[in-house]
């Protein structure tokens, strides 16, 4: 270093040396096809049983949910003639059936959903990782020496 100035060899050695201590660094791949790794991990066991939760609550609401409509609707009907509570009730039967359809959505969505979400995570998972490790065939060609 001449008067406080670095070499670009210097200077470029030192970046390198930072970047590694702020970067977490995939092992470098063995022979065969590389293994993924992560810090996700997708238990099947535990999505199947949110899963199945989610599933059942979607039927019951299907069939127990609609049984107060029914009732509503019908005071609804009886009361509409003489009173004014039977229009407020026929608008609480469609509201309520309007949240059990909701939620029935909901449930169906997140079973769904759940149903292939750990084969999603594993083909992300494989994906990064083969991704990351293509970086140590960069770091190679910036290697000094090489030419």
């Amino acid at each position: 270093m001449l008067w406080g100035i670095m070499s670009f060899e210097d200077e470029w050695a030192q970046l390198k040396a930072d970047a590694a201590m702020h970067l977490d660094r995939v092992p470098d791949p063995g022979p065969g096809p590389p293994t993924p790794q992560g810090d996700l991990q997708v238990n099947q066991k535990d999505l199947a049983a949110v899963g199945d939760v989610a599933f059942r609550l979607n039927q019951s609401l299907g069939n127990d949910g609609l049984h107060a409509m029914t009732g509503l609707y019908g005071a609804s009907y009886a009361l509409k003639t003489d009173f004014a509570l039977g229009a407020a009730l026929d608008q609480v039967a469609e509201r309520w059936t309007e949240q059990v359809r909701s939620l029935q959505g909901a449930c169906a969505h997140i079973s769904n959903h759940l149903d292939y979400t750990q084969k999603a995570h594993a083909g992300d998972e494989f994906y990064l990782f083969t991704q990351f490790s293509n970086i140590n065939t960069l770091d190679d060609g910036f290697r000094e020496g090489d030419a």
